[in-house]
């Protein structure tokens, strides 16, 4: 008997064929997931969050550069939050509209 009929011997003794198939078929093979895993998950969310919005914007190769730099200064002394977001939105609010150029 070679070394593979041994594995398969082995195998189909530890191994039910009806036994097998049925955990495949119910378990496996089908849409439903176990009550145990359907309690286990958190509610769905009802509505996204009103606070604020995911955007994209357009910033040249230059200016990302200089805005991550920044971070990471900002990062260096110790600002462990810092991020581009954070330092757009401080930034947004130091604008002084009346000194921006018209061309713009």
């Amino acid at each position: 008997m070679s070394e593979q009929d041994n594995l398969q011997c082995a195998t189909e003794s530890v191994l039910d064929r009806k036994e097998v198939e049925g955990v495949l078929s119910t378990g496996f093979y089908t849409n439903q997931r176990p009550a145990a895993a359907r309690e286990a998950q958190p509610p769905p969310r009802s509505q996204k969050p009103a606070h604020y919005k995911v955007i994209c914007i357009s910033l040249y190769n230059d200016d990302l550069r200089r805005l991550d730099a920044m971070v990471d200064s900002l990062k260096a002394r110790g600002m462990t939050k810092a991020n581009r977001s954070a330092l757009i939105r401080y930034a947004l609010g130091e604008v002084d509209l009346e000194s921006v150029p018209r061309g713009i």
